[in-house]
Order: structure tokens, then C-alpha cells, then sequence
């Protein structure tokens, strides 16, 4: 069977249609990020995977490469509220939380919200504060709610981390702990434009006053009611087979006949990865107007979903193996149904 039929049958026809129908903001909302964005489509894509599988997102890339004016793009199209923190080493975590402050006045403490009560949360250069702050996020991104003394607040939705780290200047960065990695549900690696896109952002951004305005072409009740449309799509049984053998294989690759993949991998993806790869896989389906998961929609995410999940080895990184290359492998070698 080729990868674009899968072995389910399609749901009801006006089901099909109603989600047709239903996923036509999506072309909107890249329209109008594609004005002040150029060419990006990969990380723009993966912007709204996480915004209708309800994940937070880590960006990896070199610094100008377009991620905070991204996210802050998406914000306005959105009609989101969006705010931005840097992160550096003297950040403490009432500064992404917020704090109780104690009023003279009336005698009391009162509660001042931090930056994290947002619907899009840019956390920029995440890498470059402690442990304790970035711990602070964790809360927040697992529970979407956050406590501040002895009160726990809910977060607005919808809510959505999307963290930048940056791969050169190591020096004075604090490496997110795997727990925190495992809580974003995609890593993207950011690379830089062709030589088109980047005649094209030449042309676009060569002044001395540019304004980046976006205009708002979707609000959160059609994000809401995206969402409970994507828990509809359908995922045949063979296809969760798939996503399992997929998983199951970086934890123990010869399940899927890639023994020599054992001493690269130091461990495997979690069953928090099985659940984000259905996700994204029913986002990507959703955003091609269909309501049904394909095999190509499984692959399309997967390396995104796994590879800051797979923990490679010392032996991988003496040979220069990096996880996507143990991933490609693992998809290369799991047979498709």
C-alpha cells in the first residue's frame, strides 16, 4: 500500500467536508504570516501544529533567523496576547511567574502576575537561566495553571511555550534537563533562507523604519473549536501499531530488526512521545482539510516529535550520529502498513 492511501476508512463524507470547510483558516492565517515572514514555511507549519495539538514548541536556530518575529506574527494573527521574556542567568523564577507583594496600606499581600500569564509565551534564549527558573515553566506548560504563594491561577487559552535555544556560544548556558525537554512536544531545527528568500527579505527589510504588522485573521473560539474537530480524526488501528513500533524502537531497535542502532542510543523516547506523534500526526491531517491520519502525516512530524527525546550515546557522538539520524533510520526500517 502507498503511504498516501492509509488502510482506514474514511469517516462520513460530510465529515470530510466539515473539516474541508473548518481548516480553511489555516491558508488564511499562512497568508497573512507569509506577508511578513519570508519563506519560513517549515517552522511557520510547525507554529500551527502546536497551536491546534495544544504543544509547546523549542526552536533551535542561529540568531536573525526570523523565530521571535515568527512567534510575535503569529501572536497578531491570532488576536493573542503575546509577551516575551529573555532569559539570563540573574532571571529568578518570580520574574516568569510573578510574586506576591505586601501593600503597606491596606496590610496585606497582593498578587502581581508575571509574564507567563499569556496565550503565546516566548521564552528566548531559554537555555541561559538556571535550573530553578526554567523550572518555573514547568508547572505552567504541564498543568496550565501556576501557583504563587498558596493561590494556584489558571492560564488564559489558549496557552503555548515557544522556547528559542541557541546552538553556537555555548559558553555561560545551563542545558535544559531531559524532564523539561520531554515537555515540549516539538523541536525544530531553524535554517537559514535560500538565496531567493534571502534576495527576497533583502528587498523587504533594507530600510531604516520597517513595521512588521500582521493582521488578525482567526480568534480563539475557531482555534477551540479547531481543536475539538482534530480529537475527531480518525487513526486506523494499523497506524497506532505504527506509532508504538516507532516509539518502541528507539527504545530497543532491534524490535525493528536495527540492532546496529543499540550503542547509539543511550535512551529511547517516552510514552509522553507516543501521545505527541498521534497529535501532530491528526494536526497535519486537519491542516490538509482531511479527516483521517495518513502514514507520510506520522513521518512528516516524527523527526520534530523525537528527536530532542532521543537520547544519543557517547559512541554516536565520537562517530557523529545524531538522533535525527538514528530517527531517519528508525522510519527507514519500522515497515509502513
Amino acid at each position: 500500500m502507498s503511504e498516501s492511501e492509509s488502510s482506514n476508512q474514511p469517516p462520513a463524507p460530510e465529515e470530510q467536508e466539515r473539516i474541508k470547510s473548518e481548516a480553511e483558516w489555516v491558508d488564511l492565517l499562512r497568508q497573512e504570516i507569509g506577508r511578513v515572514i519570508v519563506g519560513q514555511k517549515y517552522l511557520v507549519d510547525r507554529l500551527i501544529v502546536g497551536l491546534l495539538a495544544n504543544g509547546h514548541v523549542l526552536l533551535e536556530g542561529v540568531p536573525g533567523l526570523a523565530k521571535t518575529l515568527a512567534v510575535k506574527t503569529l501572536a497578531q494573527c491570532i488576536r493573542a496576547d503575546f509577551k516575551r521574556i529573555q532569559f539570563t542567568p540573574d532571571l529568578l523564577p518570580a520574574d516568569v511567574v510573578g510574586t506576591l507583594i505586601y501593600s503597606p496600606n491596606q496590610g496585606e499581600f497582593t498578587t502581581k502576575k508575571g509574564p507567563i500569564f499569556a496565550n503565546l509565551l516566548l521564552a528566548d534564549e531559554i537555555n541561559r537561566a538556571p535550573a530553578k527558573v526554567q523550572s518555573a515553566l514547568l508547572e505552567g506548560m504541564q498543568e496550565r495553571q501556576v501557583t504563587i504563594g498558596d493561590e494556584t491561577f489558571p492560564l488564559p487559552e489558549p496557552f503555548l511555550v515557544l522556547a528559542t535555544e541557541n546552538p553556537i556560544d555555548q559558553e555561560g548556558t545551563y542545558p535544559l534537563p531531559e524532564a523539561q525537554m520531554d515537555r515540549f512536544m516539538l523541536k525544530l531545527l531553524v535554517d537559514y533562507p535560500d538565496r531567493e528568500e534571502e534576495l527576497q527579505i533583502l528587498e523587504a527589510n533594507a530600510n531604516v523604519s520597517v513595521l512588521h504588522e500582521a493582521n488578525p485573521v482567526v480568534d480563539s473560539e475557531v482555534i477551540h473549536r479547531s481543536r475539538k474537530l482534530i480529537d475527531g480524526i480518525y487513526l486506523d488501528n494499523k497506524l497506532k501499531a505504527y506509532l508504538v513500533d516507532v516509539v518502541l524502537a528507539t527504545r530497543d531497535p532491534a524490535s525493528c530488526g536495527a540492532s546496529e542502532l543499540a550503542a547509539f542510543i543511550r535512551f529511547g523516547a517516552s510514552p509522553r512521545a507516543t501521545i505527541s506523534l498521534a497529535l501532530a500526526s491528526k494536526a497535519v491531517a486537519f491542516m490538509q482539510g482531511r479527516s483521517f491520519v495518513t502514514p507520510q502525516d506520522i513521518k512528516d512530524v516524527g523527526l520534530d516529535v523525537l528527536r530532542h527525546r532521543v537520547i544519543v550515546s557517547y559512541e554516536a557522538e565520537a562517530e557523529s550520529v545524531s538522533s535525527d539520524d538514528v530517527i531517519k533510520k528508525i522510519f527507514e526500517t519500522v515497515p509502513v502498513p
